[in-house]
């Protein structure tokens, strides 16, 4: 049995581009940045990043492009893959990407969920004021009133 299978979690290196294959199904590519931190045999801290190619398709992709931006945090499971083509210059060119299975999100920065976004357009409130309380019908309401 073979295994081919990447997890990785970093930030977004920049914004996602989603663009349409001929077939009309949608692909998204990003990349995403992760960090490496150790102590030397001289006990000096170093640090090193790498940066890997991501690419994701259908409904994933859409979901990606709308709700991920440039230093999003993300974490993503999918496999390897290198392909190659000739550039217009000749040469032979390739690149190894990760074509993602599944994508989670991370946290934002302020504690919201990622998948929340705010798209009223009233102020937000001071966090000192009381957000206006619920006004609940006063009659009772008895189980022969549910319909099912």
């Amino acid at each position: 049995m073979y295994i081919n299978k990447a997890i990785i979690y970093g930030n977004l290196t920049r914004d996602p581009e989603l663009k349409s294959l001929p077939s009309g199904s949608q692909v998204c590519e990003f990349a995403v940045a992760t960090n490496r931190v150790w102590k030397d045999k001289n006990g000096i801290k170093q640090e090193s990043v790498e940066y890997h190619n991501i690419v994701v398709f259908g409904k994933q992709a859409e979901i990606v492009k709308q709700y991920m931006r440039k230093g999003s945090g993300l974490l993503v499971e999918g496999r390897i893959q290198t392909r190659s083509w000739d550039a217009q210059d000749g040469t032979k060119r390739y690149r190894t990407e990760i074509v993602a299975d599944r994508i989670q999100f991370g946290p934002r920065s302020g504690g919201a969920s990622s998948y929340e976004q705010n798209t009223s357009t009233e102020k937000p409130q001071n966090k000192d004021e009381e957000a206006p309380a619920i006004e609940y019908p006063e009659e009772e309401i008895s189980s022969e009133d549910i319909p099912f």
